[in-house]
Formats: C-alpha cells, structure tokens, sequence
C-alpha cells in the first residue's frame, strides 16, 4: 500500500524519506486499536498517541533551546505534508487529529508572546492540550471579513461577545484561538486574535455538529467572556493577517491529506481490479478499467507535484506560497474526489457498503473541497496573485 518512489523526487532530503518509512511502520502497529465507535474519545486517544509518538512536534516550531517543544527551529512544510499524506492513508481520523493541532495552535506559534508559547505549544507538541482553530461564523465564512464577534476592550480584558461555527474539536478541545472585531478600522483590518481556554466563563458549546465523515465539530457560544489582555496574540487589529498567515502555513496539507486519501483509493482500486472476477477474467483486463487507472495514477502525481512544489518554495526557497498552495489546495482535493469516485464504482455495490475503505474515502474527501478555503475561494486567490504581480 505504500509507494514511496515519490521520495526520491529533488523536492526531499534523506529525512523526511526516514519521516515517511517510520510514521508508515507507527501507523500500522498502532492505529489498529483505535476505537471509532466514540468519536471525541477516539480523536482524544489519537492526539495522545500521535503526542507519544513524537508526531505532534512536527506540527509546532522548536523555539529559543526548544522551549517550545517542536521538532524544528521553523515548521517544515514538507514534514508536515508527509505526515499528512501518511496518516490520512492509513486514517482520517488521525489525520484530523495530527493537523488540528497544528492549525489550532498556529496563531500562538505565529504571534503569541513568549509567555503563551511556553504555556501552551509543550502541550500541544506532546499532545496534553487539544487546540482548536475558532474562525468561521454563520455568516462568516469565505468572507472573513463579515465576522460580527466582538471583542471590546474592558480595562485589564476584552469581552467576547458572538458565535463561531464550524469549529474543527470544538467540544474537545482545551483551548481555542478565537478571532474577534476589535474595530481598529473597517473590514479585515480590525480584526484581532485571542487564546481563550476552554474552561473560561462565558464560553459554551451551543451545538455539537454531526457530519458525513465524523469528526468533532461544533458551534461556540460566547456571552460576556473575559479574556484577559496577555491573552490577546499580536496588536489589537492583527487578526486577520495572523488567521492567513496560519492558513497559509497549512494550507499546503490539506492538499496532503488529500493525496493521502487518493493514494489509499488507487491501492484499493488496483486489489479490486487484479481480483474481481467477470468475464472469464478480472476487472484488470478491461480497457475501461486500464483507462480509469491512468487517469488516476496521472491526477495523483499531478497533485503531489503542485503540493511539495509549494511546501519546497516555503522551506527551501523561504518565500511566500500564497498561490502556490491556493493551486496544490485546489488541484490535489478536486482530484482526489474524481479519484476515489472511480474507486468506488469499481467495486460496484460493495463500494456504498458502510465501513468499506472506498466508502470511508468518499465520505472523508468530501469536506477537504470545502475548509481552510473553499475551491472556488482558491481560484479567487489564485486569480489576484497573478493579477497583482502583473
């Protein structure tokens, strides 16, 4: 199941083709006795044994001595994407576990102070603290610049006042970074960004949310929550700038994921094909079966191409992948789809039976088209940088 001929591509070093052959060899000797029958307990153990592992440091920079308990001095992106692409092979759940807590902590690693770095991040690295990404809105998603939350400046705290939705570990997690209007200036400008804990009064989970492939989600509730000053990450009016630079960070990984999710899907494709029995051969000697499996193969090397170009441009080059990320985004999760629908049709009935991998596939895939940038918002983004630069 596991081709790593992609490795060997110029875009790696030695380490990050030892990072895969580990995380693959970890994965199949402990993934297997996650329950998923609970999904929060389940998602709860995942982060705990990805913490265990020494996986979750990869998701957090090292800091000053490696206070802050990361792998690296600065994120790599393509360790982080090899992670991705590994664990969403072998797992969705695990997947989503790994790359919360990168996302969730993210704002903290970009501008927390000293103080909230050493605070928080050991814990997230070592997997003691769920953290949670707290963006989007009801009325506030593509468009970030229509968030209603507030935040007003009371003495020594803000005071939050509004709704988050859509929150990835939201019910789960021990921390959120929540994104509030300050009102520095109109729009994007003045937004600003917070650390609030879990616990803090104020702060409620209005609604659990149940989707087709099940990961913790939920909407948040905040009602006169005080969030202390030291709290607050970056200057007042940051926010939004803090919010894409941890997007862009990740974005690149999701289109991981994706590949990740493509890669299980060709392999089962494949298995199906040379075994099927029909026609007094296999599945494999039709020419339509031949044709779908190029077409697959050809979309999931075109994919991996476009995701460790931008994750090689951020680490090597050290430039910013705003694009770049925007087309692997795009590119690798809408082939993906096409991909493990093919899949799936070749196993006929047997692909729509609940608990199958196809079937798995075509429910994880789904959402990944749609968060950290929906593609329809990634051609936008695609489309201004080329103008902008013209």
């Amino acid at each position: 199941m596991n081709d790593t001929s992609w490795l060997e591509w110029p875009f790696f070093d030695a380490r990050h083709a030892e990072l895969a052959e580990q995380l693959d060899a970890w994965c199949a000797s402990t993934l297997a006795r996650v329950d998923h029958r609970d999904t929060d307990a389940a998602c709860r153990q995942l982060v705990r044994e990805l913490g265990e592992g020494g996986w979750l440091r990869i998701g957090v920079p090292a800091g000053p001595d490696g206070r802050w308990g990361g792998r690296s001095p600065a994120i790599d992106s393509r360790s982080l994407c090899i992670v991705r692409e590994t664990l969403a092979r072998h797992d969705g759940l695990a997947d989503f576990a790994f790359a919360m807590q990168g996302l969730g902590s993210g704002a903290i690693s970009i501008a927390g102070s000293d103080a909230l770095r050493m605070s928080y991040l050991p814990k997230v690295a070592s997997g003691q603290a769920i953290a949670a990404f707290a963006l989007s809105e009801p009325e506030a998603g593509s468009d970030v610049a229509a968030m209603a939350c507030e935040a007003r400046l009371d003495g020594d705290a803000y005071v939050l006042n509004g709704r988050k939705t859509w929150i990835s570990n939201g019910g789960i997690a021990d921390f959120y970074c929540v994104f509030a209007r300050t009102g520095e200036a109109p729009g994007a400008r003045g937004i600003s960004a917070f650390v609030v804990d879990a616990d803090t009064q104020g702060l409620t989970i209005a609604e659990r949310i149940d989707v087709i492939a099940p990961h913790p989600l939920a909407t948040l509730q905040f009602d006169q929550c005080r969030v202390p000053l030291s709290h607050c990450l970056g200057d007042p009016g940051q926010g939004f700038k803090i919010a894409m630079m941890t997007l862009d960070i990740f974005r690149a990984s999701v289109a991981a994921a994706a590949l990740g999710f493509a890669r299980r899907a060709l392999y089962e494709a494949v298995a199906r094909a040379r075994s099927r029995r029909l026609f007094g051969g296999t599945l494999g000697d039709l020419q339509l079966t031949q044709a779908a499996l190029g077409d697959m193969a050809t979309e999931i090397d075109a994919a991996a191409l476009l995701t460790y170009r931008a994750a090689w441009l951020r680490d090597v080059k050290g430039v910013r992948t705003t694009r770049e990320a925007a087309m692997a985004k795009m590119a690798a999760t809408e082939s993906a789809q096409r991909v493990i629908d093919r899949a799936l049709q070749m196993f006929g009935g047997a692909g729509v039976v609940s608990g199958m991998p196809v079937e798995k596939l075509y429910r994880e895939i789904r959402a990944l088209r749609i968060y950290e940038g929906a593609t329809e918002v990634q051609k936008l983004i695609i489309a201004r940088e080329l103008l902008k630069d013209a």
